[in-house]
């Protein structure tokens, strides 16, 4: 008999797209997806070990999954960062009874690991990080919908003393640029209209032939894609050229995320940001004057060990100054093995963390509103996604090219049509409007 996978993916979209790879891996190798936990012999925990909180939501997951099957015989394995980052601790942890743990190199090595542990009945764990590993010769196994995640890089070599990225995933490797095309193809063919390209510091792309402008100007030649989006760039590898192509070419859309983290210069140099303040609004002033209708959103840390209130005000300054779309805030949350973890007590009180959190929320949610108000009497293209279920009544919904979901009513049009919305309502999440006749 066949045996059945379940598989739980957490964190970010890189971990999404690692998922459909796994997946694709196993069931070539005869595995089976099962349908719901209950129906599963192995049960495999895809991780994320950004944030602390991360961490604690899989150990929970695991409690809830044995209290849930009430004794059924299982095998439970580990993926991706929480794997590589906590390794032994968790075969050692006899409470939650680990079957194997498997880092995101190592994907590859998943079915003959498995068959391992069910026949020998021992752990294992297989974390070895490597600088050639790219999957780029597996197909993902697709989930329908209009967007596609595509990673054309993997690993990171920024080592920002928070983060343990480069610790978890390994160094920078990029794909070939013809591999990737050929996956984009693939995907128009498919059906996919929009595509988002994934890396740690994705504008850092380079094939040793091609860089990433050289990338999004080649995609936006194949037919069937409609939209190119991609997460999440650093500051300080914005080039003149990359700015330009996404200033002119009308596939590439008009949002950047383009995370902050702190404001003040002093907590940058010990997060090793490799930019100042200033720089940042430099970068942000050529962006906005450069490309017409940008989108610009952000992440945040606070709490960074030393911080202090004035530098905290330098944050809400910049905040203020460059006015983002939105923005994804977190307090400081140590991170074993990293450098600041190393160096840096985390000696920011928790209740000054809280207090600096709420005063950044209350302050993107003001300024998401009025950016969204702005909006009202305007016609934007939004690309259809759903069917969703407003105040009872059936809507469509999408994303405008700046990345904001828009709810609009039912007409003749599907999944996938742009359609020009003019908007009506809004608020600091959404806007809502009427459609006029989709462009082909």
């Amino acid at each position: 008999m066949k045996k059945k996978i379940f598989l739980c993916t957490y964190g970010c979209q890189m971990n999404e797209y690692d998922s459909e790879l796994i997946e694709s891996i196993l069931t070539a190798d005869g595995f089976v997806l099962a349908a719901d936990i209950q129906d599963a012999d192995i049960i495999l925990l895809n991780t994320c070990a950004v944030r602390n909180n991360a961490e604690r939501k899989v150990f929970n997951h695991i409690d809830d999954i044995r209290h849930e099957l009430q004794g059924k015989p299982v095998y439970i394995g580990i993926l991706g960062c929480v794997a590589t980052h906590l390794k032994e601790q968790i075969i050692k942890n006899k409470k939650r009874k680990i079957d194997f743990v498997v880092g995101p190199d190592s994907y590859r090595q998943l079915p003959d690991i498995i068959r391992k542990v069910i026949k020998e009945n021992e752990k294992i764990f297989d974390v070895s990080l490597t600088t050639k590993e790219n999957y780029e010769d597996i197909t993902p196994t697709r989930k329908e919908g209009i967007n596609a995640w595509v990673a054309v890089m993997r690993g990171c070599d920024n080592f920002c003393t928070f983060c343990v990225v480069p610790y978890t995933r390994g160094r920078e490797r990029s794909r070939p640029m013809e591999n990737i095309l050929d996956e984009v193809r693939s995907l128009a063919a498919k059906g996919h209209p929009q595509v988002t390209f994934l890396g740690q510091n994705v504008n850092s792309y380079h094939d040793n032939q091609f860089d990433f402008a050289d990338l999004l100007e080649a995609t936006s030649a194949i037919e069937g894609i409609k939209r190119i989006r991609f997460m999440s760039p650093h500051p300080k590898d914005y080039l003149e050229k990359l700015i330009n192509v996404v200033a002119n070419n009308p596939k590439i859309c008009k949002h950047i995320h383009l995370p902050l983290q702190a404001g003040n210069d002093r907590i940058l140099q010990l997060m090793n940001r490799g930019y100042t303040k200033a720089d940042y609004l430099s970068l942000v002033d050529k962006l906005y004057s450069h490309i017409p209708g940008l989108t610009l959103t952000t992440d945040i840390i606070v709490g960074f060990p030393t911080e202090t209130d004035a530098d905290f005000l330098d944050t809400v300054e910049v905040m203020e100054k460059v006015r983002f779309a939105s923005a994804f805030i977190f307090k400081y949350s140590e991170r074993k093995g990293t450098i600041a973890a190393k160096k840096y007590p985390d000696d920011v009180p928790e209740e000054k963390k809280t207090e600096r959190i709420m005063k950044l929320n209350d302050l993107q949610k003001r300024i998401s509103f009025e950016k969204n108000r702005s909006w009202i009497g305007k016609t934007l293209p939004v690309l259809v996604e759903s069917e969703t279920i407003a105040k009872g009544a059936t809507q469509f919904q999408g994303r405008s090219d700046g990345y904001v979901t828009v709810v609009f009513p039912p007409g003749n049009y599907k999944a996938g049509d742009i359609v020009n919305v003019t908007i009506q309502e809004a608020s600091s999440h959404w806007l809502k409007g009427i459609h006029h006749t989709p462009d082909a």
